[in-house]
């Protein structure tokens, strides 16, 4: 698989923890009335299909990622430094940008906030 094809299909891996995430984030919310200040636990969104970590972010932080399409919350350790740029180091997580060719074209095609 060339380079390209290798950002794309970590961005598609990474795309669909955070489908799980955004469905984590809408019970959360339902249960908690949309209190931002509370925390929950969110499944890290690695490219690795395999990966069970969990992170836990409050829901304030998980919005501003989620503003946008690019960023991804990983377990520290989990980020591919030749697909993703760490943007952010934050207490038990990392922030990821898909910055570069297809990854980002993924990223932002398979948004489910777009």
């Amino acid at each position: 698989m060339d380079e390209e094809g290798r950002r794309a299909k970590m961005a598609a891996n990474e795309a669909v923890f955070r489908q799980v995430n955004e469905r984590i984030e809408g019970l959360h919310r339902s249960l908690l009335a949309g209190d931002a200040d509370s925390e929950m636990a969110v499944v890290c969104e690695c490219g690795d299909l395999a990966c069970a970590q969990q992170v836990t972010v409050d829901v304030r932080s998980y919005e501003q990622v989620r503003s946008d399409a690019t960023l991804f919350i990983v377990t520290p350790g989990h980020d591919i430094q030749d697909v993703e740029e760490i943007i952010s180091r934050r207490d038990g997580y990392d922030v990821v940008c898909k910055n570069r060719g297809l990854g980002r074209n993924v990223a932002e095609a398979t948004d489910p906030r777009s």
